[in-house]
């Protein structure tokens, strides 16, 4: 009775704990993936295409067995014969040997630990291009091989602005304005087409991301309409830097005269 008590308030609670906490991180995965994803839609402002991203389950034998092994060890936790409580202790050591690393094996099983609780690697990240007027798919992306530059350009964008989202936990059109959500880019923003430069900012924006674009007077003409302030860096005789901080407004009244 003691084995049975241990096994069903401790062992099987901590594996239900276990797979719980591992599906919340899956869920939260796909709904982070689908806030991002309205922001996308909302960048073309025309009937263009636009970028989706995609999480799809993975069917790789290691994740699938382990998610089974989970399952099986907690399902019927309420069990009343003694052969299924010992059924179930077999399947549970099973698992907590593999945690802890078996011997001769603690290598593998650690490689093998970190892959399946890793819940990212339970998806295989990918990309359509679709078309915003019949939602119809125009191009597929699980890499840029293949692509155009404008199409490359675009992509890196979107993984990038994407994974800034992630990172700091935003969603579409809810500012948080206390929260720090710096990104500094320099000047190779600004070596793609006037096209996917505008496509970056508007994306940008929409994610609420506080933006410091550093260029040598490349593509003012794009960037401006996405900034507030302008700190203009002079060095007249190649010995000190000036620095002059003003509105966009004031700069663009000093930069037509």
């Amino acid at each position: 009775k003691r084995f049975k008590t241990l096994l069903k308030e401790k062992m099987v609670q901590h594996i239900i704990v276990l797979q719980n906490t591992l599906e919340h991180q899956s869920n939260e995965i796909k709904t982070k993936i689908e806030a991002i994803n309205d922001s996308l839609r909302d960048i073309e402002c025309d009937e263009g295409p636009y970028i989706e991203l995609i999480a799809a389950p993975v069917q790789t034998i290691q994740i699938r067995q382990f998610k089974e092994s989970l399952k099986s060890a907690v399902s019927g936790a309420i069990g009343e014969d003694n052969s299924y409580d010992e059924q179930k202790f077999l399947q549970i050591k099973e698992i907590i040997e593999r945690f802890s690393g078996r011997e001769g094996y603690s290598d593998e099983d650690k490689r093998w630990r970190k892959i399946v609780t890793d819940v990212r690697n339970w998806f295989a990240f990918s990309a359509a291009e679709k078309y915003l007027s019949t939602g119809e798919e125009k191009e597929y992306y699980t890499d840029s091989g293949g692509k155009s530059g404008g199409q490359k350009e675009k992509l890196a964008y979107t993984v990038l602005a994407s994974s800034l989202a992630f990172q700091f936990g935003l969603e579409h059109n809810r500012i948080k304005s206390r929260s720090f959500r710096f990104v500094m880019i320099d000047e190779a923003f600004g070596r793609g087409s006037d096209e996917s430069t505008r496509y970056g900012l508007r994306l940008f924006e929409k994610l609420n991301l506080q933006l410091l674009v550093i260029t040598p007077k490349q593509k003012i003409n794009v960037i401006e309409p996405y900034v507030q302030t302008v700190h203009f860096v002079h060095n007249r005789d190649g010995m000190e830097s000036s620095l002059i901080s003003m509105r966009i407004e004031e700069f663009q009244k000093k930069k037509d005269r």
